[in-house]
């Protein structure tokens, strides 16, 4: 669904006074957060969609890793899972499904998240994921409203997957690509947590359906600043210069920059090209993360030294101005 079409969606429900629900959908955040106990609060999320690689036990891999993400993006960890299956079992085989399930199964091993159970149901198109549980100390919750003038911004995996999952599907897509973007999507974001935390990050929110373009326009809402963005920053696969990635947008890019273009001043003219991968919807993308400009470089390092595929400063956060985003 648009980011705009979610946000008028979610005007129909009641508001929530609770005081136990510390994040809620007020902000755009990646998942709620409900405090349980003085010292321990529930990280709760889901997400699933259709397969973006032919390979089922990668697809099975990256959906898990996506929804995993939301949880590490909150700064949590995740605890249990539950599968959700759309599956045409009258027409595929059930092989085809267990390999999705194994992909799955095993990034929530490598995350130290254990499958509970799940629910299946009988569809024309293949859909996964899963339900997420986490735990997160109440004071160490990251949202994505929390970003401060001053702070700089730090992309921890490469752009582009939107690009590269279509070209791939019309078959125009170097294999060695389609690898490096694979592995990219089924990377777990846990190996950001610890740095960003002993960092002192400000705020973090995972970059995927809505593009760098949708998911930092929310950060600079919620947190009523404005963030600057430098294009020739953006972290980008290699390769990917290879194909036209004008002939492979996918249909949230145009939905991205709608949703955006009106809080979004350019200075000068924007590389066409580049402008792309601003407004290309990610599946299993990185965090995006604000902390204290003093603090960057140590961050960089330790993320690389964690292995974070990438670890790029690509903006700062100002005070607020005419409009959310400035891009550059």
């Amino acid at each position: 669904m648009p980011p705009g079409g979610i946000a008028q969606v979610l005007s129909y429900l009641p508001k929530i006074r609770d005081p136990n629900l510390l994040v809620g959908t007020d902000t755009h955040d990646d998942a709620g957060v409900y405090r349980i106990a003085p010292d321990l609060a529930l990280v709760q999320t889901l997400d699933f969609f259709p397969p973006v690689v032919d390979d089922p036990y990668v697809y099975g891999q990256i959906a898990a890793a996506n929804s995993l993400s939301d949880v590490y993006a909150m700064g949590g960890k995740p605890l249990t899972a539950m599968n959700l299956v759309c599956y045409p079992d009258d027409k595929l085989s059930m092989d085809w499904l267990g390999k999705i399930l194994a992909g799955g199964g095993e990034r929530c091993q490598a995350a130290g998240c254990t499958i509970v159970g799940g629910h299946t149901v009988r569809d024309n198109e293949i859909k996964f994921g899963l339900s997420v549980t986490g735990t997160v100390h109440p004071d160490h919750i990251l949202t994505n409203a929390n970003a401060k003038p001053g702070d700089v911004l730090v992309l921890t995996k490469p752009l582009g997957t939107g690009f590269v999952t279509t070209s791939a599907k019309k078959r125009a897509c170097p294999d060695a690509l389609l690898k490096v973007a694979c592995d990219s999507m089924a990377q777990l974001n846990a190996v950001c947590v610890g740095p960003m935390r002993e960092c002192g990050a400000h705020a973090a929110t995972d970059v995927t359906g809505f593009g760098l373009a949708g998911h930092t326009f929310e950060m600079a809402e919620g947190s009523h600043t404005t963030i600057v963005l430098d294009l020739k920053a953006l972290p980008l696969f290699p390769g990917i210069d290879g194909i036209d990635v004008t002939k492979f947008r996918t249909r949230a890019s145009k939905t991205n920059r709608e949703y955006t273009l009106a809080e979004t001043h350019f200075d000068g003219t924007p590389d066409p090209w580049r402008l792309e991968f601003f407004y290309d919807a990610q599946t299993s993308g990185g965090l995006l993360i604000s902390l204290p400009a003093g603090r960057a470089g140590e961050l960089v390092g330790k993320l690389k030294a964690a292995g974070a595929l990438v670890a790029a400063v690509i903006g700062e956060v100002v005070e607020r101005r005419d409009k959310a985003l400035w891009v550059k």
